[in-house]
């Protein structure tokens, strides 16, 4: 049976693996492991571009950006982020859309938004006024306050209050018994490497909090005095970081130290241990909306009338999809599924119903574009076309009249086998058959 798929990533464009900006250009490469000390630590004034490199916006904007920083080389820093490689970067300073621009004065750790024109002239403009802006305070003896070389020298900028104490008496419970996953540092007060650590734990501490909505905790142990919880987990130096999940053995933490790296690491905790989305059922114009214009993207299957399936082939549907919103559970997108012939608009917006079902289209509703796919509806079905779209080679429509389309309002399915429609049966005993045949006449 032939079924229509569709999964529309991100912006409909073209996923390369090649960074925009190479070591030849003034602009400087910035990533996760060298932000805070390019970036963060430095008393330069910066502009910084977050990317995507299969973003149409960002590619046009690399010319006038390579301009614009070979015109401000040795006043002002221009860097690029590509943020589709380094989310943890996008995710810190809170990057919805690509390209963003933003500029890093004397407060580093609250960059302001660039409003400016995209073209060089524009780009140098701008950062010629906030560096006059930065020199002008820094004259009136208004530094800003918040550099973090002036915090303990590191990318800081958050506070303890977030890093949770642990001690022998409280790691069981706290730690052990949590369904949070918990990163902890097992240090020494007396070690250099320690203090050089703690304002980067720290300021981890408050950005994963806030991220995972304490989902995924940061914690310490003095080792000198919790002695027991050392020998307990094998730490031989300090500081030593293990993660903790619930019900498994400790893992060693292999990654960096800067707050950039340990928010990475945390979010991809947050990832893995994060439960799929839940595949909501069309009932009314709210369900459609919050889903598609809340995500990236919302993924909407049509599936056959319950008469044609029954419980058993609808559940089994629904399970394919399921599959799939937990394999790409770390994108935002939204997962509906509405029956055959219930939503007539929307299938005829996205060009379902021509093909048969189960039929399954992707729309990108600030773009309002769809995609779909003609290929069988399975878990390697909707991989594929998964991975080839993100390769370019998919292709996308326009949503019907360029909004999202007439929602009607439904029950709920209720789980259950459906019924034929009960017909009234006809009576036919008080009817005088010879009557009629005499009136024919």
């Amino acid at each position: 049976m032939r079924s229509v798929l569709g999964v529309l990533v991100c912006s409909w464009a073209v996923l390369s693996v090649h960074a925009l900006y190479s070591p030849s250009d003034d602009v400087i490469e910035l990533t996760a492991s060298n932000f805070n000390r390019e970036v963060v630590q430095s008393d330069s004034l910066w502009l910084v571009e977050f990317y995507a490199p299969w973003c149409g916006h960002c590619r046009n904007l690399v010319p006038d950006w390579k301009k614009a920083a070979t015109a401000l080389k040795g006043i002002v820093k221009v860097g690029a982020v590509d943020a589709d490689q380094h989310k943890s970067l996008g995710g810190q300073f809170s990057v919805r859309g690509f390209p963003t621009i933003k500029i890093f004065g004397a407060n580093k750790n609250k960059p302001t938004d660039y409003q400016g024109g995209r073209t060089s002239q524009a780009i140098v403009d701008e950062a010629l006024k906030a560096l006059h802006s930065l020199v002008k305070d820094r004259l009136g003896g208004r530094t800003g306050g918040s550099d973090s070389s002036r915090q303990g020298g590191g990318s800081g900028g958050g506070s303890k209050k977030d890093v949770v104490e642990l001690t022998d008496d409280n790691f069981d419970r706290t730690v052990l018994e949590s369904d949070a996953v918990w990163m902890v540092e097992f240090f020494a007060p007396w070690c250099g490497h320690c203090k050089n650590l703690e304002p980067e734990w720290a300021a981890a501490a408050s950005d994963v909090k806030d991220h995972t909505k304490g989902r995924v905790r940061l914690g310490a142990v003095d080792a000198t005095v919790h002695q027991m919880l050392n020998s307990r987990y094998g730490v031989r130096g300090f500081p030593t970081i293990k993660i903790f999940r619930k019900g498994e053995e400790p893992e060693d933490y292999q990654g960096g130290r800067t707050r950039s790296d340990l928010v990475a690491r945390a979010l991809d905790l947050f990832s893995d241990n994060t439960p799929p989305p839940e595949i909501l059922e069309i009932l009314n114009e709210g369900v459609l909306k919050k889903s598609c214009e809340d995500s990236q993207l919302c993924v909407i299957a049509v599936l056959p009338h319950i008469l044609d399936t029954g419980a058993a082939g609808r559940n089994g549907y629904l399970e394919v999809m399921m599959k799939m919103a937990d394999k790409y559970k770390k994108k935002t997108w939204g997962w509906l599924w509405a029956e055959a012939g219930t939503q007539m608009d929307l299938e005829s917006a996205l060009g379902i119903g021509g093909f048969g079902y189960p039929a399954m289209a992707a729309i990108n509703a600030r773009k309002m574009k769809f995609a779909l796919l003609r290929g069988s509806f399975s878990e390697t079905g909707i991989h594929e076309f998964l991975r080839d779209l993100s390769m370019g080679r998919g292709s996308t429509s326009p949503v019907g009249a360029g909004v999202l389309p007439k929602i009607n309002a439904v029950e709920a399915w209720d789980g259950k086998d459906g019924e034929l429609p009960v017909e009234d049966d006809i009576d036919l005993s008080d009817i005088d058959l010879d009557e009629m045949d005499k009136d024919e006449l």
